[in-house]
């Protein structure tokens, strides 16, 4: 967790679910109530043209803002976070639909949001960030950064992969099946626990290494490895797909290398104090019963 504050709180930059144009009244409604509390707002350019405004450079919106707001899903804020990463600027999620593990604040707590952010009465996250790169048997690179999850999967349905992998070089296992997730412990409630993995706290500074429905005789038990470890994965099927955080996905071919590390630095994820993440496990997974 970070402990600093934000050295001012006098701008924000929007970010609207994308392909979303019916999002407009929902800007226009969240954007009073931020001015009307002295906080300037600013709309990337492609959010703004979505809905028929005029918007800023994605660049200049971060440099400018002091802080992100995503106004959507998960999918959203997770998209904002990538693309904002080299800012270092906080984000917070307003979910347009459902509580989620990522975007939190609802529609309906947004005034009592803004009041306590400008009380000081906050919290800044410092999020795990893998940082990945896929090496091609031609020499060319390229790289990524991943706030939930990486997933190799078959590029067919009626296809297996198999997917060699290694720790900091020395190979330990060969998985066989629909694909292999490795998982921050942001994105361990996301396709990893789907999968059977674990859920773990998202502050934890690990990897998740789950089987997606591995063909084998013996178990393949989820592995959790500590962050200054370097995964390597190959596969020597003709085409294995890489999928970033569920939304950028590249094709990797016999003799190509899928590099993965801890990140330097970590997204900050702006929540409200009093946010308490085993709450939020119990209301989405339906944990447990007080009686």
């Amino acid at each position: 967790m970070i402990n600093k504050k934000l050295k001012q709180i006098k701008t924000a930059g929007f970010i609207l679910k994308p392909e979303a144009p019916e999002m407009k009244s929902l800007y226009i409604s969240m954007k009073k109530k931020f001015e009307d509390k002295g906080i300037e707002v600013l709309i990337g350019d492609k959010s703004a043209s979505m809905i028929g405004e005029v918007g800023l450079k994605f660049e200049e919106m971060c440099k400018k803002s002091d802080f992100l707001v995503s106004l959507g899903g998960d999918g959203t804020l997770l998209s904002l976070v990538r693309r904002s990463y080299e800012f270092n600027k906080p984000v917070v999620g307003i979910n347009a639909g459902t509580l989620g593990f990522l975007a939190d604040i609802t529609i309906e707590d947004v005034d009592n949001f803004l009041e306590q952010l400008l009380k000081g009465v906050y919290r800044i996250d410092n999020r795990m960030m893998m940082e990945g790169c896929i090496i091609s048997k031609d020499g060319s690179k390229k790289p990524f950064f991943a706030l939930n999850d990486v997933v190799l999967t078959r590029p067919v349905i009626s296809k297996m992969v198999k997917i060699k992998a290694s720790i900091d070089g020395e190979w330990f296992n060969t998985y066989r099946g629909d694909g292999l997730i490795i998982s921050t412990p942001t994105g361990s409630t996301a396709y990893n626990l789907a999968a059977g993995g674990p859920v773990m706290y998202p502050l934890t500074q690990a990897f998740i290494m789950t089987a997606v429905s591995a063909h084998s005789l013996t178990n393949q038990r989820p592995l959790v490895v500590p962050t200054d470890f370097t995964i390597e994965l190959s596969s020597p099927s003709e085409e294995v797909i890489a999928v970033i955080d569920g939304q950028d996905h590249y094709t990797m071919h016999e003799g190509d290398i899928l590099h993965i590390k801890g990140a330097t630095k970590g997204a900050k994820l702006l929540h409200r104090k009093e946010r308490n993440y085993f709450s939020v496990l119990r209301e989405k997974l339906s944990w447990g019963d007080k009686h």
